[in-house]
Order: C-alpha cells, then sequence, then structure tokens
C-alpha cells in the first residue's frame, strides 16, 4: 500500500508524503488557511440569509509510519523519537504560531528515523469559535441559535489531557500519538491565555516568569522600557490590550493597541525578542487554582522554561525577612492537580534550572559561598490551598516539621506539577516576606519595606536565571527525566 493510502483509514484526505520539513510545514499551512477561508465564507454567507451547505473546514493532519528497522534506540534522545513501529499523527493548528515549532520537531523526527512524513486533511473539523470570535451583526435571535446547528462547535469529549497525563488508550483505529496536544486542545488554550492575560498568545515567548505580586510587573514593566529604549536585543514591549511599544532600532513598527479600562484576571507582559525568546512575565494572582489555570493553557506553547518568582512564609529561626529559597522538593499540599498527577508521583528538581538560578542569586547580590549559603536556602517548599493555614498551627507545624519544609506558599508546587506533567522544565525562587511560626507575621508597615528592599533585587535574578539559561541553550534543558515510556515524538 503507498505510504500516504496508509492514513485513508484514518478518515486522512488529500495524503501527500514530503522528505523536506519546509515543504510539509508549508502544506500544513495551505490546509489550514483554506479550512479557514471556508469557515469565513460560509459565516458571511450565512449572515446574507444563504443557508450554507456541508462545510469542509478541517484541521491538518500529519503522520509517519515508522517500522522496528527504522527505529532510534540512543539513550540520549529526549524527545524527536519514537520507541516502538507503528503509524503516529497528530492535528495541528494555528502554523502562523508554530511554524518554526513544527519545522523544528519534524526535522528532527525525520533525521532520527530517516522516513518521511505525510501531510493531509483531518477528519476534525475546526469549532468556528476558534477562527473568528466575530458574528455578523444583522444576524436574528432565531439565526444566533441556529449557527452551533449549522457550524461545527467544540467537541469537549474529544479535549482533554489524556495523552499528557499518560491515560490515554491507543485506539486500533486511530494513529499512535505524534504530540502532547491535539489541535482542539491547543485552541481551546490559545483562546484562554488571550482570556485571562489580556494579550494574544501569539507574544508569549519561550521563557516565562510568574508572579502573585503586582509590584513585579512593575518593576518588569520599567526594565522592559529601558530595554526598549536603550537595547538591542529586544523588538517590543507588549502589555495588556495588546499595548505594543517597539524598538526602533529593530523595527518599523509603529506603537499600537489600547490600554483595557481594567486589567484581566492574570495580565501577561512581553518583552519579545526576533528569535522568540524573549521573556514573559505573568501575573498569576494568589492561589494554587489560578497556577493551574494558567500554565495548563500557556504548556500548549511548549515554552522552554516557567519559573516561580514570589514570596513565602520562612519557617527556620534562622531564616530572615528577605532571604531566598530555592526550592528542590515539594509538598503537594494544594491538592488542585491531585487527579491528573497522584500524590505519590515525585517532582524532581531540573539541574539546569536549579544552578541557573543559584549562579543568578549569586551574580546579582555578588554574595557567594557561606555568605550567599546564608541568604540563600535550599530545601523543600510546601504550597498549600490554605490562605489562613496559620490558623491551624498545631496541625500544621507537626506536618511542616515531618517534611523538613523550610517555606510556604501557595502556587510553587502547582506550577512545578504542571511542569513535570507537561513536560516543561521548571523552578522556584521564593523571597521569605513573613515567619508565622516564630512570631513574625506580615504587617502592612513591615510588609512595605519588605517590599521596597527586595523585590526589584528579587526580579533581577529571576531575569538573569532566564539569560543563563538562554545561554546554554534550551536544548539542554528538555532533559529525560520529564519524558514518559511512551513517550510522543514532538517536544
Amino acid at each position: 500500500m503507498d505510504l500516504a493510502e496508509q492514513f485513508g483509514g484514518f478518515g486522512v484526505r488529500h495524503a501527500s508524503v514530503f522528505h523536506d520539513p519546509n515543504e510539509a510545514v508549508a502544506r500544513i499551512e495551505a490546509i489550514y488557511q483554506e479550512s479557514r477561508q471556508a469557515l469565513h465564507d460560509a459565516l458571511q454567507a450565512f449572515g446574507r440569509g444563504v443557508e450554507p451547505g456541508p462545510i469542509d473546514a478541517c484541521y491538518p493532519f500529519v503522520g509517519i509510519v515508522v517500522e522496528a528497522h527504522h527505529l532510534a534506540l540512543d539513550g540520549r534522545l529526549a524527545y524527536g523519537v519514537l520507541h516502538e513501529p507503528g503509524i503516529y499523527g497528530t492535528t495541528l493548528t494555528r502554523p502562523d504560531f508554530f511554524r518554526d515549532y513544527y519545522r523544528n520537531q519534524l526535522a528532527i523526527l525525520m533525521e532520527n528515523h530517516q522516513q518521511p512524513v505525510v501531510v493531509g486533511v483531518s477528519d476534525r473539523p475546526i469549532p468556528l469559535p476558534f477562527v473568528t470570535e466575530d458574528i455578523p451583526p444583522n444576524l436574528d435571535e432565531v439565526q444566533r441559535r441556529r449557527l452551533q446547528h449549522v457550524f461545527p462547535m467544540p467537541d469537549l469529549s474529544r479535549t482533554d489531557d489524556a495523552i499528557a497525563n499518560g491515560t490515554a488508550l491507543r485506539a486500533k483505529d486511530r494513529p499512535g500519538p505524534l504530540a502532547l496536544f491535539t489541535a482542539e486542545r491547543v485552541d481551546y488554550s490559545l483562546a484562554r491565555i488571550a482570556h485571562y492575560t489580556g494579550t494574544s498568545p501569539g507574544w508569549v515567548q519561550r521563557f516565562i516568569l510568574l508572579t502573585n505580586y503586582q509590584r513585579y510587573v512593575e518593576h518588569f514593566v520599567t526594565w522592559g522600557r529601558k530595554q526598549i529604549l536603550d537595547g538591542d536585543e529586544y523588538d517590543f514591549l507588549v502589555e495588556p490590550g495588546n499595548v505594543v511599544t517597539p524598538n526602533p532600532r529593530l523595527t518599523d513598527r509603529e506603537p499600537s493597541g489600547t490600554s483595557p479600562a481594567h486589567l484581566p484576571q492574570m495580565p501577561a507582559y512581553h518583552l519579545t525578542r526576533p528569535d522568540g525568546r524573549g521573556i514573559t512575565l505573568v501575573n498569576i494572582g494568589v492561589g494554587p487554582s489560578n497556577a493551574r489555570t494558567i500554565t495548563d493553557h500557556l504548556a500548549v506553547l511548549r515554552p522552554h522554561c516557567w519559573l516561580m518568582l514570589g514570596h513565602c512564609a520562612g519557617l527556620r529561626r534562622s531564616q530572615q525577612l528577605g532571604d531566598y529559597v530555592l526550592a528542590h522538593g515539594y509538598v503537594r499540599d494544594d491538592h488542585v492537580l491531585d487527579d491528573e498527577v497522584p500524590p505519590f508521583v515525585p517532582i524532581p528538581p531540573i539541574a539546569e534550572v536549579q544552578v541557573a538560578l543559584q549562579q543568578a542569586v549569586a551574580n546579582v547580590t555578588g554574595l557567594s559561598g557561606l555568605d550567599q549559603k546564608t541568604r540563600m536556602r535550599t530545601g523543600t517548599v510546601a504550597s498549600t490551598d490554605n490562605r489562613n493555614w496559620e490558623l491551624r498551627y498545631d496541625e500544621f507545624f507537626e506536618r511542616l516539621s515531618q517534611s523538613r519544609t523550610i517555606a510556604v506558599d501557595m502556587e510553587s508546587a502547582t506550577i512545578a506539577t504542571n511542569g513535570f506533567r507537561f513536560r516543561v522544565p521548571y523552578g522556584t525562587l521564593l523571597c521569605v516576606s513573613d515567619k508565622p511560626l516564630h512570631g513574625e507575621i506580615k504587617l502592612r508597615g513591615s510588609a512595605d519595606q519588605f517590599y521596597r528592599q527586595r523585590v526589584e533585587q528579587h526580579l533581577l535574578v529571576g531575569l538573569e536565571a532566564i539569560r543563563l539559561l538562554r545561554e546554554q541553550g534550551p536544548d539542554r534543558l528538555h532533559s529525560r527525566k520529564l519524558r514518559s515510556f511512551d513517550e510522543p515524538a514532538f517536544r
């Protein structure tokens, strides 16, 4: 049977074989644009009162056939390789966002297995809300209700994280998964990113800082504007409302965008580079639910790393306000991911991230040796879903002591666990803002002094850590310790 014909049984139409990843991606783009245009034309016709016929607007599909003699059993490969013979494939979306990612992943896959890929039209329709939110204004109430019966709508039964969670059952009538996320799952998250952050997901950079305090945002924006004004590394600063401040030395684009009247729930700020390896900062707010929500969605953009910069309660008498805590283990008392990542699963530290954070503290503070160890403690961080955990002092004291915990917060374990779950390298550097077990609770006066003294330095440490990770090369970050037994090939 012809290679392209092997995918016909899986509902793939108009399949073509490609030996060049650039040509494969060009075909993916063409299929996606044709489908988007078909949806757009049908919607416009519907607005004119013309009932559209069957709408042929499906996601692109890419697949590969790997036989036993094509396997590349190289233990050094963290991704870009399949470990069992079979037929594999995935639906794809938004090649305008993922063009370089698709090209890179296909090139690695084709090189490792010395096999071509097949690109065609899948049997999964693109839901209308993932293409446009602009419904023709002249539709009456009856027509608006009929939209969901005339046009494809999101199918949540096919939009889940079974592949990433390791719970997907291999169906005999479907190819094995080639990526962690289907196209529908990606589109769902892209829409959520825009909603929660107030910015287009296309601006999100490959290195992400997550914080839970607005003052970090203020310092980041100040620092970012200085980079745009005086530097030649970053080309845009993007703020909520897609307010774009361009670097005139790197682009001719004019400033654009309008600041929203009210900030979104988790506003994002992007200091972009032409290669996408800039920095995104998201103020996730307080609590593990927010931490899970935003990382659930950011994960589809396949960042190279995300780091948590926040405040914590120090638990050791030797700690002082303003000391740093570098997490190397987590007590998961947050519970929001227990169904996806069972509590018995350990969340390992990522060595490259740990080293970068420790070196960044030294570079920014000037501390080294015993002086650095005195002001930065490495140990276990407990994340709780109870903001007032101090009111259950006796119960928590025993548990925290047994786990050798050195600090408590509400987000770090969630962010690390979702990094582990979605194969996104992660790290946590916290700053001690209070010591409730020792009577130093967070009061307004002491908090204001603490923030003035430490927030800017803490942010600079995070920025320096990203610089170090970027310079060493992101490929070193994508460790095999994050990969499962039957890992999809795409990173």
